[in-house]
């Protein structure tokens, strides 16, 4: 079985956030942070090279995959900030009042956060978390 990618590693998430050219981009990092520990509770660890996740939970698929992964997580990507999310019905009637952004299957992409409503945002990301703990209950 393949071996994932993106784990936790113990590198520094402040460092990372400091090598994000783009003020902007560096300061919206820096909120994110403060909006997930808000609503996780846990501190930011680095999964990866450049994905910033707060919390973690086990799953395991029917095909018999499993890991861990982050239960908040965001990139400050060169082009947008990359939120990532568990995509539900739910998550689906709130991104139609994000504001503006780009998003896929389980990715928000956002240029700056002023371009966005923060609320819904925090809605967002507390709704896929509450997916995430249905779907792969802590024991």
């Amino acid at each position: 079985m393949a071996k994932n990618k993106t784990t936790e590693t113990q590198s520094s998430v402040t460092d990372f956030i400091n090598t994000v050219e783009d003020e902007a981009k560096r300061n919206d990092a820096f909120e994110l942070i403060k909006i997930m520990q808000q609503i996780t509770g846990f501190e930011p660890k680095m999964w990866g090279p450049s994905i910033i996740g707060l919390g973690s939970y086990h799953y395991k698929y029917a095909s018999g995959h499993e890991g861990d992964a982050p239960l908040a997580a965001f990139s400050p990507r060169k082009s947008a900030t990359t939120v990532y999310f568990f995509l539900s019905e739910n998550t689906e009637k709130e991104l139609t009042k994000l504001g503006k952004h780009k998003s896929s299957k389980a990715c928000i992409y956002i240029k700056k956060l002023t371009d966005i409503d923060i609320e819904i945002l925090k809605k967002i990301i507390l709704l896929s978390i509450k997916e995430v703990q249905n779907l792969y209950p802590t024991k």
